[in-house]
């Protein structure tokens, strides 16, 4: 039978120094599987994407692809020459016709419209999603993706599942984003204390089977402990007591020791700051409009007259496309710029804390512990406790060692975990946090969350992570764009529930309103009743308005697929808009129809 692995990592080993970070392990991928890689910040994640990449190399082991893959690879921070163009970067050394058309539509749907743009001009964000097309467009059968959602919209990364998920390629990606987890994987891996764990299902079931580990670990550990215990009185007897014993209990022992002290991190504390003071006055805008002109000269408005009074306690989120004003709407908020007209009217007892999306500039020749402890030496959490600056490091996750290291040495991802920590240990009591999932893994994810469930100030997050904003807030501002601001009372998925009833909801209200009408014209008779050529007309647009929505959707779908021909592309192109002009036409006809008896 034929080897249908596409990967196999033998007896791998990596270390920085003294610092293990992958002790013997070995996993393998097969054909067609979609695996997502999870584990704490600074434990490997990336490093394991580049040794796999061949952009790093190993101490020892073995790395075998089969059947001469093309592999495709998304660096977490990608590199471009500052004066390519757009296009240029994403084709690479392979500009075909065809490519070339597929890369505009690819680059239009990832939100980058000027392709002859000088690379060196986009910001961090835009060049990762150019990095991302360049990778999708290398048509690779191998995969590889660090962080492939970071600066994708909502509307872009619900697109990007899409596409993964009709794609056949085999998939090895690390990704914070739970739900995207969730849709697109069938394997979870988690690389925990240096060693591998595989997880034959997606997310949800590997939070499961996790548990599972974790609940046996610890009845191993407690019976590890009770035999420890009781190796413990007979290691402290007399030397003469132990003389005539076996040697290979005493070296049974040092091994139970290290098993007995094993720790699973679990964090059961919650932070209560009860001791945080907000008024009942925080903040109203007031009239507030904003706009910018763009580089072509036409304005983009980002606020219109924007009026808003935020309650005490509130925890809001804020989303949109890329590019509709959100980062805006908040460094407005926090005096960072001027609104065109209109004001802020901040409450008096209100101490901002802000977590910006670009982070905070931290000295790295200082340690850890040195950086929160200049902020101060503890945190009131209310009620006579207090958290000192380690405990409050140990509670997002830096051990006492890391502690002591050097901020140099640190993961990009553990680095914004220790500026977002110097945000909150100034115990502010509004909390303003522009995408500080980014970068952050899994359990440190779980940790803020918790922390935010916990704090009794105010919040507001910018994120483009649903999982988060779903735990996290209770009601969005929604940028739709042009200055379009709606308030929407709930969380991100019934925000996207919302949305798939609103045109149902629609269409029930033109019904009802066409069946008083008709009752109006029962009544006072002075409408017509429809002709049985119009009835049966009525009928066969109903089921014409289907076949061409159902044609729109495929459509949508090939176009998004990467497998079709110059040909076949440019043919679907020119159907698409077609397609919409008859679906607008004969719905128009439906409606004047359905308004008759």
């Amino acid at each position: 039978m034929a080897n249908t692995s596409y990967l196999d990592v033998q007896h791998l080993t990596k270390s920085f120094g003294a610092r293990v970070l992958m002790d013997d392990i070995s996993f393998s991928i097969d054909a067609g599987q979609k695996v997502g890689l999870i584990a704490r910040n600074g434990t490997g994640k990336s490093t394991l994407l580049e040794i796999i990449a061949g952009h790093e190399g190993y101490d020892d082991g073995s790395i075998v692809f089969h059947n001469d893959i093309r592999l495709g690879y998304l660096e977490q921070q990608p590199h471009f020459k500052a004066n390519e163009q757009v296009l240029d970067a994403c084709l690479g050394a392979n500009a075909s016709e065809e490519r070339a058309l597929r890369a505009r539509q690819m680059l239009t749907q990832l939100r980058i419209s000027d392709l002859t743009q000088p690379m060196g001009e986009l910001s961090g964000g835009q060049q990762k999603r150019v990095a991302l097309a360049r990778a999708l467009l290398s048509e690779p059968d191998f995969l590889i993706l660090d962080e492939p959602t970071n600066h994708l919209d909502l509307d872009m990364t619900v697109w990007f599942e899409g596409y993964l998920g009709r794609a056949r390629l085999t998939l090895l990606m690390v990704t914070h984003d739970r739900y995207f987890l969730d849709h697109v994987c069938d394997t979870i891996m988690e690389l925990d204390d240096r060693t591998i764990y595989t997880y034959h299902g997606n997310y949800a079931y590997y939070l499961e089977k996790r548990q599972e580990r974790i609940d046996n670990k610890r009845a191993e550990i407690q019976r590890a402990n009770n035999l420890y215990r009781r190796e413990l009185q007979w290691m402290r007897s007399t030397p003469q007591a132990r003389s005539h014993k076996a040697r290979f209990r005493e070296d049974a022992f040092a091994e139970l020791e290290v098993k007995a002290h094993q720790r699973i991190e679990e964090r059961q504390m919650r932070l209560k700051a009860s001791s945080v003071y907000i008024g009942s006055k925080i903040f109203e805008c007031k009239h507030v409009s904003k706009k910018f002109t763009a580089q072509d000269g036409s304005e983009k408005i980002i606020l219109n007259d924007f009026n808003y009074n935020f309650a005490r306690f509130e925890k809001m989120g804020i989303v949109g496309s890329n590019g509709a004003g959100k980062s805006t709407f908040i460094k407005m908020l926090l005096g960072l710029l001027p609104p065109d007209s209109g004001c802020f009217d901040i409450g008096e007892t209100v101490r901002f804390g802000y977590f910006a999306q670009e982070g905070l500039q931290i000295d790295g020749n200082e340690k850890v512990i040195d950086v929160i402890t200049a902020i101060a030496d503890y945190i009131d959490l209310g009620g006579g406790r207090r958290m000192t600056a380690s405990q409050f490091l140990n509670y997002f996750m830096f051990s006492p060692e890391e502690q002591q290291s050097y901020v140099n040495r640190l993961s990009g991802g553990e680095r914004r975990k220790l500026c977002l920590c110097t945000v909150l240990m100034r115990n502010p009591n509004f909390l303003v946090l522009d995408e500080p999932t980014n970068d952050l893994d899994i359990q440190s994810l779980q940790v803020l969350e918790q922390y935010l469930a916990d704090f009794p100030g105010c919040v507001i997050v910018v994120s483009h992570d649903r999982y988060f904003m779903d735990k996290v807030v209770d009601h969005l501002l929604v940028f739709e764009g042009e200055g379009a601001i709606r308030d929407f009372p709930g969380n991100y998925t019934q925000y996207r529930e919302w949305l798939s009833l609103k045109p149902k909801d629609e269409a029930k209200k033109t019904a009802e309103k066409a069946e008083e009408s008709k009752k109006a014209d029962y009544h006072h008779d002075t409408r017509r009743r429809m002709s049985y050529k119009e009835k049966r007309e009525y009928e066969q647009l109903t089921t014409e308005i289907q076949a061409l929505e159902q044609e729109q959707k495929q459509l949508e779908a090939d176009l998004c697929s990467g497998k079709l021909s110059v040909d076949e592309l440019t043919e679907k192109s020119k159907r698409l808009p077609q397609l919409k002009d008859e679906l607008d036409e004969k719905e128009m006809r439906w409606l004047e129809l359905s308004e008759l008896e």
